[in-house]
């Protein structure tokens, strides 16, 4: 009689963690700051951290290099991407040609359950900010600029905008200067507020302002990156 085959710790987890899953621990591991821009991620020690196959650790590394999160060097595999201070200027630059229409774009079409959702969001980053992990916020404030992206209709400045903001917060993770706060609350606010009430040229001088204060934040200077092992990132 054939024996029932026995499901290892190791079979059990690569049932359960699924690429996208592997995806997003990596990604959370980098914008809480864990895993730092210049960071090799090595296939096979990332398999063994996680108990799955090489292939799903090359797929969810595929995912962040399609979204610019890392970077493919051939001959030596891929590293978290980190921005030069020219890079980072020149996607700020960006940002300011795209995001003014994408605010004026949503002020003049929001739908009702639109703003609500926007306004849920704000209310999000509100907890975050209250809440015990600082890291928690960053991903927060760069979705409610995706979500504006979204309600103003344009799927290729929304495409274009998701590459912008995954530079935008590797920048800010080499960049950000000491004390300074690199998304204000008030200024989502009254971004929503303008929105809401159908300002589109106010919404658009926000926005504006908005994306200036937040490169005035940074400094943009050259660094030496931070060096963390994969092992103490996923703990």
């Amino acid at each position: 009689m054939r024996k029932p085959r026995t499901v290892t710790a190791k079979t059990a987890t690569e049932v359960a963690l699924s690429v996208d899953q592997i995806h997003e621990r990596i990604l959370t591991a980098i914008l809480e700051h864990r895993l730092p821009p210049g960071t090799q991620l090595v296939e096979h020690r990332l398999a063994e951290l996680f108990e799955v196959s090489r292939t799903k650790i090359r797929e969810a590394i595929g995912r962040l290099v399609h979204d610019r999160i890392a970077t493919n060097f051939p001959n030596r595999g891929a590293f978290i991407t980190s921005p030069t201070p020219e890079e980072a200027r020149e996607v700020f630059a960006t940002r300011r040609l795209i995001e003014p229409e994408l605010a004026r774009l949503a002020a003049r079409q929001a739908t009702a359950r639109q703003i609500a959702t926007l306004r849920s969001h704000v209310a999000r980053e509100a907890r975050a900010r209250a809440g015990s992990n600082p890291y928690a916020l960053m991903p927060l404030t760069g979705e409610f600029h995706l979500l504006i992206a979204e309600i103003a209709g344009n799927g290729f400045l929304a495409r274009t905008l998701r590459e912008l903001e995954s530079l935008t917060c590797l920048s800010i993770i080499l960049y950000d200067a000491p004390g300074s706060e690199s998304c204000p609350q008030d200024e989502h606010e009254r971004l929503l507020a303008a929105i809401e009430a159908r300002d589109t040229e106010g919404a658009a001088a926000l926005m504006l302002h908005h994306l200036a204060h937040i490169e005035r934040g940074l400094k943009l200077a050259p660094r030496i990156e931070e060096s963390r092992s994969l092992e103490d990132a996923f703990r």
